[in-house]
């Protein structure tokens, strides 16, 4: 048996694994896996395994055997094995197909959850299918995997796509599939934007009304809010406890972690709905129905400190995962500061503006976070003095506030809206449906680079002056987002995410190179998406956007949009970016975020 080693960026790749590996070594031949072929794997790596197994069985009309650790088949036929490798980088794998069967090597659970994946693609398109489709197919099943040796690890540990369902409620099922999406392009976090001015998704048994008020909204904005357009037709939904704790462990059963998000002290009018004495304004009003920044923000009152407090205490109760995530994006301070007892609440806290509320309301949501043993997460606009350093910084505006943050001790995830925000369209004709935002194409994604030569720089030299300067924090990667205010269906949050979201999955996982568009690696990256990723996702039943532009039926005539240039915001705000609320600019307005 020989192999050849092939570079990630070569086109040789039989099998076209998208992220493409640290290293790919194709031989000669193919091992035949065949209904009771034994799948032996060590008890901590068992979880992947079992995966694996199943979505083979039910693909392929299998009936692979579960072994113990050290079993051997009595007639020495190839055997499927998940073992262990202590030599291997955290998350990383080593996959071998040869005569005697497969063999994964794996640094952890989430390395062998990796090798699985890579292992599903390995065997084609048809593995992507939840029942067998070969027509015909009579007598023993089986499954013919080419020889390979792939050795792989992560670039980044955080790889993450968030999905807004707030603003359109997407039912359990479809968040099950999404999951399922993420996994297989190695995307190990899900942000569940989960509460926001047009809905309340998460069952809070100490509030009742969040979901029986907050929940539903008389009709929603067609198109961008700047139309004035709605469709008058009632909108509604939540997730009981039980539904989200589903949904938790059925992600950590394919390696995701799902991080929930609860937004505050902005974007709350489902909230404030709810319960109105939570507002700035004490008086009742309705979910919000049209898109935009809200001016209708919390009382930054000990009060609403402790509702909130209360929300996360259920919330933490109901996910496991290490971060949760709190917000802070878009808060007008308007309304704050036309009421004299918010003003005097500031000057007693010592603040020296109104606007310090939005720092101190959120420092002391990061502070109860901890203080229940995980981690807060927020939107750049509360990167300050005033938030704790163990909070993570997702930098949305650009890439410079995520500099900023790092150079300060704060570990970072870099989510421009510039170029990740997968909502914004991909492409510039006029059929494409409801084209909101910068144009972001898959060259584009493609090409992005979490952390510019130039900031990376600019970082060190901060992070490395002062002898009292903070150690600087970590890139811990980046994050695509999926905001829903024009995606009401799976279906559009298909067209929106994919093919994009392979690219942007390649970024995070696959080793640092140039990916700039015309790239040998941006050349061989499409060529294996053609030739054998979206044979993938059509087996998987996606409707993803065709290179070309959209079917007819992905189209939404007459519904505006409102496109944005991305070279003269650029130009503008260079890499700090220039979204979000902005002091004295027109409130009830903004991007699609």
């Amino acid at each position: 048996m020989s192999f050849q080693k092939v570079p990630t960026s070569s086109t040789a790749d039989p099998a076209g694994i998208l992220p493409a590996p640290v290293s790919l070594e194709p031989g000669a031949g193919t091992t035949v896996v065949a209904d009771g072929t034994s799948v032996v794997a060590d008890p901590a790596l068992h979880p992947a395994a079992r995966w694996w197994r199943r979505v083979t069985d039910d693909a392929f009309g299998l009936d692979l055997v579960p072994a113990p650790p050290g079993a051997v088949p009595a007639d020495g036929t190839p055997s499927v094995v998940f073992a262990l490798d202590g030599d291997l980088p955290p998350s990383g794998y080593r996959l071998l197909v040869d005569e005697d069967g497969v063999r994964v090597g794996a640094a952890d659970l989430d390395g062998a959850h990796a090798a699985a994946q890579t292992l599903r693609q390995l065997a084609g398109p048809a593995a992507f299918r939840r029942a067998p489709a070969a027509p015909g197919a009579s007598g023993r099943a089986t499954l013919a995997l080419r020889h390979v040796a792939v050795t792989d690890h992560p670039r980044f540990p955080w790889r993450g796509v968030l999905l807004d369902v707030a603003r359109h409620f997407l039912p359990k099922t479809d968040v099950l599939r999404f999951v399922d999406l993420a996994a297989a392009h190695r995307l190990n976090v899900l942000q569940l934007h989960l509460t926001d001015d047009q809905g309340w998704r998460v069952e809070i048994a100490r509030y009742p009304r969040l979901t029986e008020v907050g929940a539903w909204r008389r009709e929603s904005g067609l198109g961008t809010w700047r139309a004035g357009v709605a469709d008058g037709r009632p909108h509604g939904g939540f997730y009981t406890q039980d539904d989200l704790r589903e949904i938790v462990a059925y992600a950590r059963e394919r390696g995701v972690t799902v991080v929930p998000e609860i937004d505050a002290p902005g974007h709350v009018e489902a909230a404030v709905a709810a319960y109105p004495e939570l507002g700035t304004r004490k008086r009742p009003h309705e979910v919000r129905t049209t898109w935009g920044v809200s001016t209708e923000v919390l009382d930054p009152s000990e009060e609403s400190l402790t509702f909130f407090e209360h929300v996360l205490d259920e919330v933490l109760e109901i996910f496991d995962a290490p971060f949760v995530a709190i917000g802070g994006d878009e808060v007008p301070t308007t309304l704050w500061r036309e009421n004299p007892a918010i003003v005097a609440r500031a000057q007693a806290l010592g603040l020296d503006d109104v606007g310090g509320l939005h720092g101190w309301f959120l420092a002391r949501l990061a502070e109860h976070v901890a203080s229940r043993g995980r981690r807060a997460v927020v939107w750049d606009e509360a990167f300050g003095p005033a938030l704790p350093r163990d909070v993570v910084v997702t930098s949305w505006r650009g890439w410079a506030v995520g500099a900023d943050a790092l150079a300060a001790g704060h570990d970072v995830v870099m989510a421009p809206e510039q170029v990740v925000y997968l909502d914004h369209r991909g492409g510039d004709t006029p059929d494409e449906p409801v084209p909101v935002g910068f144009l972001t194409t898959l060259d584009d994604v493609y090409a992005f680079e979490p952390l510019p030569a130039e900031l990376a720089g600019a970082a060190a030299r901060t992070a490395a002056g002062p002898a009292t300067a903070p150690a600087p924090g970590a890139l811990l990667g980046g994050q695509a987002e999926l905001w829903s205010e024009h995606l009401d269906s799976a279906r559009r949050v298909d067209y929106a995410a994919f093919p994009r979201l392979a690219a942007f999955a390649e970024v995070m996982w696959s080793p640092e190179a140039d990916r700039s568009p015309g790239s040998p690696a941006a050349r061989a990256f499409r060529e294996r998406l053609v030739a054998h990723h979206l044979p993938r996702l059509d087996a998987a039943g996606v409707e993803y956007r065709p290179l070309d532009g959209p079917h007819p039926w992905q189209t939404r005539p007459g519904v505006a949009g409102w496109p944005r240039d991305r070279a003269e915001e650029l130009a503008a705000g260079g890499l700090r970016g220039v979204g979000g609320w902005v002091e004295g600019r027109d409130e009830d307005t903004g991007g699609p975020a």
